[in-house]
Parts: structure tokens; C-alpha cells; sequence
């Protein structure tokens, strides 16, 4: 009788205990298994056993007996389990080994090389003590992190696209602003090469007119006098005409005469018409680095929150009373100085010991401090208003002094330029010898912009400046002084102290509020990030300190307060 291959084959497979998965699988055909890899999940023919011996990458596979596998596929199996990962140092060899000092899963290799120091009963075979080393919850507690870091991760990947986006079309933005200017340049100074085309067409048109009038004058008197020859000869025979006409001659020779000696002192002009160019704005083009300055804007959009704060005590011997200090700043060495009130002082702190390391004694009671260099701070005094210079160089001593006819209170500087407030409804602007060059009071349709003024701070790029207001909160200007915003909140109360961390937010102390609130720099608030259960009690100022994220709050106390930010 005659059987279908197909059944023909049926009958083969039914006379073997294995098949071969591979060959089934890719060639369709039914052949018997010897063997079963464990990392493949299957069956292995003769040829196929051959072939993980022979290829490197499938040399050291797991291959049992075909009867081991059958068990693989029952859960209640006794089979051993194995590992089938590979090392990432020692290619090709399996992961199988735990070390339990280093907490790590290696290859024998490795134990062999980096743990000869490990103890022998901290070395574990996985296979033999995988019922012991393996725990279900270990495993479910990994999984939910990593479904939790994962989603993190997806987020912040797409934060990040989302940033190079943003980026991409702030570069675009940037190229149109420079081409935009390159284009307004061009246009200036082609406007500046027409002028000078139309000087010199002028010019040359008044020395042409010039030459033509004294060309004309000379051909009128040399017509004149040719007629008066013709006349001469023509008299001859008449003498009372020859007399008249010789007469005319004589007069119109005496004429003739003056032109020419005029003439002939011109004539001794070399008239020349040429154009030299400004060679400074040659020069000051060659000088250019590019036609604008490139800025990077970092900026931080979420809330601060507090890691750890401390206090730095700046009471001293000889203070005669308490502490009080309506002012701080940070200098470039990362020295914070405060002004202390009702000791007249100013007080250096050296981060690093969190003491007071140096002071000196000043005139009058000071208020608010700024850097006006790196050698040297400005410090108000409110009534009478002046300016205190000291020098930081060293060890702190007064220099010279600016008196002003008004109150002073807060100061900044930017750009060779004193920034002053009064505590009162104005802004002063004055250069570094105490002339006044601004004063800013309302915006452009007449209204009051302050009720007391207080601190001032520009932000990192100079573009922005922001005001403290005791009573209306944060006024924001751009960097000439032109009038932006002004944002309040019921978080605060009595705004005094500004400042800005470098990333596009500014923080605003609310002294009767006890806090510090985060703002951007569109006024916008992000948060309340320092409160008084935080130990904050009447704030007056505020500094940061870009490179280690510490804010730092000066009080009505001896106390100044330093929280480190995350």
C-alpha cells in the first residue's frame, strides 16, 4: 500500500521520542532530537548538537539531554535552572556566579580575576542556590522601579526633545535677529555711502561752477577786447573816433588787465576732488567679533525645595548690641558680606568655617550692600542718603563717599552705573562719581510705580531689573528702565528683599509673610519655597549662590539663615 508523504512523515515523528525544534521549524523536516538547549528553548538533532559546538557564539550553550528538556516544559519540573546571560567583560561566558560582598552576578572569569579578595562562602553558583539567592517579592519590588524609572525616563526623553525643539527654534529665532540686524547695518551704511556720493556730487558740481564762471568771464572779456581791436582799426582816418575807441580799450585793458592777474592766481590752484574714508569705523568693524553677543538663557522651571538648611551666627566680640542686617551680597572669592545695623558694622563670612572672618566700622548706620567690582562694595546710608564705597581687598576698610539729597535704600550696579532706591516712589540712576543721570517714577501714561521702593537686582543678562516694593510686591523693568509689570500675592506681605538665581527666576522675601517666594522673570510665581516653620522669622534680604545652590536670608536677628536648594 501506498502512503502520502505526509503521512509517511506522521509516522516518523510518532517513532521518535524528540524532534528536532530547528529542523521542524526552517526545513520541515522530522528528524530525532538529542539534545535540548537552554537557551535556545529547544529540541537539538546530531547535526544541529554539532553545530553548537562548532560556532563561537553557540559554543557555550547549555545543551541536556533530550529528556531534561521534556521535564523543561512541565512547571513542576526539578529541573536545574540556568542563566543565560552573558558577561559583558568576558565575552561568551554566562552569568552564574553571585558574589555577595559585591552584591553583583558575574562570570567565573571575573571571580577568578576582581574577587580573589572576596570570601569563599560569599561565592555562590546560581544554579545550586537559586532557591536560596531568589526572591519572588525582590523581583516584583524590581519590576515596579523599573516601570517607574522607565516612565521617568520616557518623560524625560520627552522633555528633552521638547527642549531641543525649543532650542532649534531659538537658534532659527537668533540667525533672523542677526540677519535682520546684519540687513539694518547695510542699510545704515549704505545710507552713509549715498551721503557721501551726494557730498561729493555737490562739491564737484560748486568747483565745476566755479571753473565754468571764470571760463566765461574770460571768453566775455576776450570777445570784448577783439571787438575793441576791430573798432581801432577800423577808426583809422577819424581821429575823434580813434579817440573814443582807444579810450574804451584803455578802460576795457585796465578790466582785462585784474581778470587776468586773478586768474592767473587761480590758475596756480590745482583743484582736485577725492574722498577719504573714516578709517575708525574701518577699524572698529575690523575689531568685531561678531555684530551682537551670543547669551545662554538656563533656565529653571519647577519649584525649589529646601535639602537642608543651617545657621551662621555673625554676633562677634565688641558688638555692643544685637544683631540686625537689612542687607547682604555675595563677592566673586564667594565671601558673603552683610551689613549689621545696630552696630554699624559690615561683617565678612567665610563660607567654608560659616564665621564671621573680618569687619570694619562705618560712619553711620548701613542698609543695603552691592559689588560694585571684585575689590569693592557700596553700602547706603538711609538719612542723611549717601553712599559708602569700602574696599574688600584684604582686610575691609571705608573709602570714599557719595552724599545724596535724598534717603537711600537699596543699591545695585550695573554697567558703571549706580542703581538707588528711596523707600519711597522713585528710582535713581547715577554714575559711579554721583552724578544723576535717571530717575524713574511712573510709567508712560503718568502712574506711580512705587509705594517704597526697596532692594533692586538685574537679572544675569542685564535685560531685566526687578524692584521690591514694601506695599505693592515685585515691579519688573527691562534692562533701560523701561516699565514691564508688577506682580503681588497674598503669600506676601512687606516685600524687601530681591535677588535672582541665574536661571530665569527671581526670589522675593515677604518680611511679614516670613517667607521666600519663587517668581520667574515674566513676574509669573512659581512657589513659596522658604516659610517660617522653615526657622524664617522677618526677613530682610537675600543672596544665592549659583555654584551650590545655597540661599542665603539675612533677619531681624543674629542669625543668618542658609538653605541648600534642590
Amino acid at each position: 500500500m501506498a502512503y502520502s508523504k505526509s503521512f509517511q512523515a506522521k509516522m516518523s515523528e510518532e517513532c521518535f521520542d524528540f524532534t528536532c525544534t530547528t529542523c521542524e521549524e526552517n526545513y520541515n523536516k522530522i528528524v530525532e532530537a538529542v539534545r535540548y538547549c537552554i537557551e535556545c528553548s529547544g529540541y537539538c538533532c546530531q547535526s544541529c548538537t554539532d553545530a553548537h559546538k562548532a560556532f563561537p557564539t553557540l559554543r557555550n550553550h547549555n545543551l541536556l539531554d533530550a529528556s531534561q528538556g521534556s521535564q523543561a516544559g512541565n512547571q513542576q519540573s526539578t529541573l536545574p535552572e540556568f542563566s543565560t546571560e552573558r558577561c559583558s567583560l568576558h565575552k561568551g561566558k554566562i552569568l552564574d556566579v553571585y558574589c555577595q560582598v559585591h552584591d553583583d552576578v558575574v562570570c567565573s572569569t571575573c571571580i577568578a580575576t576582581n574577587h580573589k579578595s572576596c570570601p569563599e562562602n560569599s561565592i555562590h553558583s546560581v544554579p545550586d542556590m537559586i532557591g536560596t539567592l531568589y526572591r519572588l517579592d525582590d523581583t516584583k519590588r524590581i519590576n515596579r522601579q523599573l516601570r517607574k524609572l522607565m516612565t521617568s525616563m520616557k518623560s524625560m526623553s520627552k522633555s528633552k526633545d521638547e527642549k531641543l525643539e525649543a532650542l532649534k527654534g531659538a537658534k532659527h529665532e537668533a540667525i533672523e535677529k542677526v540677519e535682520l540686524y546684519e540687513k539694518a547695518l547695510k542699510s545704515m551704511i549704505g545710507r552713509a555711502a549715498e551721503d557721501s556720493k551726494s557730498e561729493i556730487v555737490t562739491t564737484y558740481q560748486e568747483l565745476e561752477n566755479d571753473i565754468l564762471q571764470d571760463k566765461h568771464n574770460v571768453d566775455t572779456v576776450d570777445d570784448e577786447l577783439q571787438q575793441l581791436e576791430g573798432k581801432l582799426k577800423r577808426s583809422e582816418g577819424n581821429r575823434a573816433q580813434r579817440f573814443v575807441c582807444s579810450k574804451q580799450a584803455d578802460k576795457k585793458l585796465k578790466e582785462a588787465e585784474r581778470l587776468k592777474v586773478n586768474q592767473d592766481k587761480r590758475s596756480n590752484e590745482d583743484v582736485s576732488l577725492s574722498f577719504t574714508p573714516n578709517q575708525s569705523v574701518m577699524n572698529y568693524v575690523k575689531g568685531l567679533h561678531g555684530i551682537g553677543q551670543v547669551k545662554v538663557s538656563r533656565k529653571k522651571v519647577d519649584m525649589y525645595r529646601i535639602k537642608g538648611h543651617r545657621d551662621i551666627d555673625i554676633r562677634m566680640t565688641g558688638d555692643n548690641v544685637r544683631c540686625h542686617s537689612p542687607g547682604c551680597c555675595l563677592t566673586k572669592d564667594n565671601k558673603l558680606i552683610v551689613t549689621d545695623y545696630y552696630n554699624k558694622k559690615l561683617k565678612r563670612i567665610n563660607l567654608d568655617t560659616m564665621s564671621v572672618e573680618d569687619y570694619c566700622k562705618l560712619d553711620d548706620i548701613p542698609y543695603v550692600i552691592c559689588c560694585t567690582g571684585d575689590k569693592e562694595v557700596a553700602v547706603t546710608y538711609y538719612r542723611p542718603g549717601g553712599i559708602q564705597f569700602v574696599s574688600i581687598q584684604h582686610k575691609m576698610s571705608p573709602t570714599r563717599q557719595i552724599k545724596l539729597p535724598h534717603t537711600c535704600y537699596g543699591i545695585t550696579s550695573k554697567n558703571d552705573k549706580l542703581y538707588v532706591t528711596d523707600d519711597g516712589s522713585s528710582l535713581y540712576v547715577y554714575n559711579m562719581t554721583g552724578t544723576l543721570l535717571n530717575t524713574i517714577t511712573s510709567d508712560n501714561s503718568g502712574t506711580s510705580l512705587f509705594s517704597r521702593s526697596r532692594h533692586i537686582t538685574f537679572n544675569e543678562n542685564g535685560d531685566k531689573m526687578f524692584v521690591g516694593d514694601l506695599n505693592k510686591g515685585l515691579i519688573c523693568f527691562d534692562g533701560a528702565g523701561n516699565y514691564l509689570s508688577t506682580s503681588s500675592d497674598n503669600d506676601l506681605k512687606n516685600v524687601d528683599g530681591v535677588c535672582v538665581d541665574g536661571y530665569g527666576n527671581v526670589f522675593v522675601v515677604g518680611c511679614y509673610s516670613h517667607n521666600v517666594v519663587q517668581y520667574n522673570e515674566d513676574g509669573k510665581k512659581i512657589g513659596v519655597i522658604v516659610q517660617q516653620q522653615d526657622g524664617l522669622y522677618t526677613p530682610r534680604s537675600v543672596c544665592f549662590h549659583q555654584e551650590l545652590n545655597r540661599l542665603f536670608v539675612t533677619m531681624n536677628s543674629s542669625n543668618v539663615k542658609m538653605y541648600e536648594l534642590e
